[in-house]
């Protein structure tokens, strides 16, 4: 387990943060990543390819002797990259096209949930526009609507009237918003509490759970505004007590595994569990992702000290149970800053300065939306940075993100200044 050649395949501030994790390990050869963005390309002991096909990817693991994929986004692993890959007898890290259908049909994760047991919330399905607004008609409000596909985590509405909920149903299957795919709706009973996002790695039977963390999915300040894919996240999550986290592996975690085995399948990779949390510690499912999550990513992988090759490989040989994370003890505080327009219609090519002046070891600046020209770093899209600061003290690393952030300048440039808030008073 030397000199070791990694594939990540992704352009995020989750593969900028995987990449750059996997290059501290003295295992570390070459990470490259697929096609990765203007951070992954001035990384130490990682470099970029512009690959983005799956036959492509597959060929090029198969011609470069790489002796492991990770893949960072969603979209791969529904088009069932870890299908091809293991069938060319290549080690990739996450689940199969079956598996990954967690995220990608929220209607197939609410059926799996029910049928497993799993607590979530009330729910029901409709594949016609007209029979899902005569529901809403009849309907209290707040209520949650989802379209069932994939949406870069746009594709969820926390409705506060009807004339919102109509208008989003239109969105999903008139206006084709979310893509022409979008063939179903998922319509929820809102939950009140608290959320925190639970990721563990599965290797087909044991589990290794991650750090706990808490991200901010609003675009304004006290989760107001249109939903992202993420605006900031925390770890750890005081919200995720021992107990909880326990009752969050035996009822909501294993479940998974069991359910999918039951269907004749094997879950192997990240799984992530975003979690309602009320004020009598009672726990729901609010959605499945099948990979590490974005923003969680960035402070989660910020606080690790063991090394993470390490780690997937042990997930890889099946052998979890073998080995124990070792998590710094300090708070890592993300703050994304997104383009102008985002999250409707993002803006590129805003140049990026500023960067250089942030220069304290407990700081990282991820790169997401952003691409190099020229030694020129400008933005390419919706989330562009996620500027990542540890602590002892949680206030204090908010501060130390936000202070890194004043040092930051691009036209248009969006944040929230509200993240990690929750954690100073989590049960509200």
């Amino acid at each position: 387990m030397v000199n070791m050649k990694i594939l990540v395949i992704g352009s995020g501030g989750r593969e900028h943060a995987i990449a750059w994790k996997l290059a501290q390990s003295p295992n570390c050869k070459l990470v490259y990543v697929a096609p990765g963005n203007g951070g992954t390309a001035t990384e130490n002991k990682v470099q970029n390819i512009n690959i983005t096909k799956i036959p492509d990817l597959l060929d090029f693991a198969l011609n470069n002797d790489i002796d492991f994929t990770i893949v960072g986004p969603e979209l791969e692993l529904s088009l069932g990259v870890v299908d091809t890959f293991r069938l060319h007898n290549l080690k990739i890290w996450g689940p199969t096209q079956f598996c990954a259908q967690l995220e990608s049909s929220k209607a197939f994760a609410k059926e799996f949930m029910l049928k497993n047991n799993i607590p979530t919330a009330k729910y029901v399905t409709f594949d016609n526009d007209n029979q899902a607004k005569e529901y809403l008609k009849q309907q209290p409000f707040p209520i949650v609507i989802k379209a069932d596909g994939l949406a870069s985590g746009k594709g969820v509405l926390v409705a506060a009237k009807l004339s919102e909920a109509l208008s989003f149903i239109d969105d999903i299957f008139t206006n084709n918003t979310f893509g022409k795919t979008q063939t179903k709706v998922v319509i929820e009973e809102f939950l009140d509490g608290v959320e925190a996002s639970f990721i563990v790695m599965i290797d087909g039977k044991n589990i290794l759970p991650m750090a706990s963390s808490q991200d901010y999915k609003r675009l304004l300040n006290g989760d107001a505004g249109p939903n992202t894919g993420g605006m900031g996240a925390y770890s750890p999550a005081t919200i995720v007590s021992p107990q909880i986290h326990d009752k969050v592996i035996r009822e909501i975690i294993t479940p998974v595994i069991e359910g999918m085995k039951n269907l004749g399948h094997e879950y192997s990779g990240f799984l992530y569990a975003g979690l309602m949390i009320d004020k009598h510690q009672n726990i729901k499912t609010l959605e499945f992702n099948c990979r590490f999550g974005d923003p969680e990513t960035q402070p989660i992988l910020m606080r690790l000290e063991s090394d993470f090759i390490e780690l997937i490989n042990y997930g890889l040989n099946k052998q979890l149970n073998q080995i124990k994370a070792i998590w710094n003890s300090s708070y890592a505080v993300g703050v994304v800053i997104a383009s102008h327009g985002y999250p409707q219609n993002p803006r590129k090519n805003d140049i990026i300065d500023g960067l250089s002046e942030i220069a304290d070891k407990n700081i990282k600046v991820f790169h997401a939306g952003t691409t190099l020209k020229n030694n020129q770093l400008y933005t390419y899209g919706g989330r562009v940075l996620c500027i990542v600061a540890m602590d002892s003290e949680i206030k204090q690393a908010k501060a130390k993100a936000y202070q890194a952030i004043n040092k930051i300048n691009f036209a248009g440039m969006q944040y929230r200044s509200d993240i990690s808030d929750k954690s100073f008073n989590p049960k509200t």
